[in-house]
């Protein structure tokens, strides 16, 4: 019994007519600009429903030349087209020789006094009677700050070009409006997907810190553009691991945001794929595996399909794809659930096989950025401190922050995330956000008498916005003290 079916990619630029598109080995693929990349996959499904299963096979489409699919797998090799673009002369990920003028631009931009000043004194200082613990490990990490030096080059590199993006290059509401200001422009976004026809063959684009999808890889590939890749190496190293379940014909079990760009672009270099959000949604697909014997969480298979009919890749089948998983994961997600998920995963697939089975069905590599654990760790030695309050800041849309956020909730400290100094007044009142995406508001949050409050950022926050909350919180203990006089 065969099936097939095939699929296009978001991304639809103007639609010319069939085109060739390259397949990483100097060869090319000949697809329907319409839909960019169509992809036809076929199963050889065992009678056993697919319990036998050993190998399947992703084929281009019928009119592709056959050199366009990989030797021994019939499998379109993502890597060596990753690996051949960024060989060629308009592909750029090491920057355009500006580095030192372009962090001493930074530097002036998103540097902070106060925050030397708690760094010099062990992260604690008082200023007039609010004492401030900073976290240890805080704010921008080194692959953001390479993602902006990157893009700030690229501006200075080329004066006169036009200047794209593919997606804003961090969540941090400041960063993204400094390069609006610096004429680097968002890619428009329609409801068929990006319009990637506005993009000139001499222009520049730039590919954001989360990545790119390799549908939106092939278009500029295709268009001949100057490519400045800020993609993060911890990014990428998550894609070699699902490149590496694909190779073996597992399937990947993505513990990410399924609207996230990180984990669109993952999922795209992914064969099969189910992302799952936190531990409830592991244990569901668990249960599913074991046929209701974990907790009864999961339902018929109609139901599994529905509840994950937008975090599945095409034509996934639970019964089937099941069967084989390595675990991967968004970098910026909680770094204790996502090893939770995986031990999940290890131990069901032992039951479910037996643990001599195991690495026949369960594959697993570490892929949890370092800068994401650090922070996170920093966040649970600050919520022991004695802390009246905490400042979390960093962008609404920002992942990693979230979970920090979710870290001082759990504590029961009272916690505030911010995006800016904006979000704090008229008076005593604050807007924040919770861990789950609330936004929320509250009067008389800032405490009278002296406080000691902490505060951290997320990775993509600049010390300077840190700087510029802290003002507001000491101006507002100012007016207090006078009005007490």
């Amino acid at each position: 019994m065969h099936s097939s079916l095939s699929f296009a990619a978001v991304c639809r630029p103007e639609a010319v007519g069939p085109r060739t598109l390259s397949n990483g080995r100097g060869s090319s693929v000949i697809a329907d600009s319409s839909a960019i990349l169509s992809i036809r996959l076929t199963r050889a499904m065992q009678p056993d429903v697919c319990r036998n299963l050993k190998l399947r096979r992703t084929q281009v489409r019928s009119d592709a030349a056959p050199s366009a699919v990989g030797s021994h797998t019939g499998e379109f090799d993502t890597k060596a087209f990753r690996r051949t673009l960024t060989r060629k002369e308009n592909y750029n990920r090491k920057g355009f020789g500006h580095k030192e003028e372009t962090l001493e631009a930074m530097d002036k931009e998103y540097t902070s006094d106060i925050i030397k000043t708690l760094k010099e004194n062990n992260n604690e200082y008082t200023w007039g009677n609010v004492t401030v613990k900073l976290a240890e490990s805080f704010g921008f990490c080194w692959g953001v700050e390479r993602a902006v030096q990157i893009a700030y080059e690229a501006r200075k590199q080329f004066p006169d070009q036009k200047l794209w993006i593919t997606n804003e290059i961090m969540h941090n509401p400041t960063v993204n409006q400094r390069l609006k200001e610096m004429q680097i422009e968002d890619i428009p976004v329609m409801e068929e997907g990006k319009k990637f026809d506005v993009v000139n063959n001499d222009d520049v684009v730039i590919l954001p810190a989360f990545g790119a999808a390799l549908s939106e890889m092939q278009i500029l590939d295709e268009k001949g553009v100057k490519i400045a890749d800020t993609t993060c190496p911890w990014v990428s190293k998550v894609w070699n691991t699902v490149e590496k379940h694909k190779k073996e014909s597992f399937t990947s079990v993505i513990h990410g945001k399924k609207g996230h760009e990180e984990t669109v672009a993952t999922s795209s270099f992914a064969g099969k794929y189910i992302i799952v959000k936190d531990i409830k949604e592991a244990t569901y697909v668990c249960d599913y595996i074991l046929a209701g014997k974990l907790d009864g969480s999961s339902s018929t298979k109609e139901e599994f399909l529905k509840k994950f009919e937008k975090a599945i890749s095409r034509g996934f089948d639970p019964d089937c794809d099941l069967v084989k998983v390595g675990i991967a994961n968004q970098t910026t997600m909680l770094k204790g659930e996502t090893e939770e998920i995986g031990k999940l995963l290890e131990k069901t697939m032992m039951q479910k096989y037996g643990v001599e089975f195991i690495n026949e069905h369960f594959m697993c590599f570490n892929t949890i950025c370092d800068a994401t654990q650090e922070r996170q760790d920093a966040m649970y030695n600050l919520v022991k401190e004695k802390l009246d309050l905490i400042l979390v800041v960093g962008g609404w849309n920002s992942s990693n922050t979230s979970h920090l956020q979710e870290i001082a909730e759990q504590n029961g400290t009272p916690t505030y995330w911010i995006d800016s100094e904006k979000r704090i007044g008229p008076g005593n009142r604050i807007a924040y956000k919770l861990s789950h995406g609330e936004l929320v508001g509250k009067e008389n949050w800032l405490p009278t008498g002296p406080l000691k409050i902490g505060i951290t950022s997320g990775a993509s926050t600049p010390d300077k916005i840190l700087e510029d909350t802290l003002k507001v919180v000491f101006k507002m203990k100012d007016e207090e003290a006078l009005q007490m006089v």
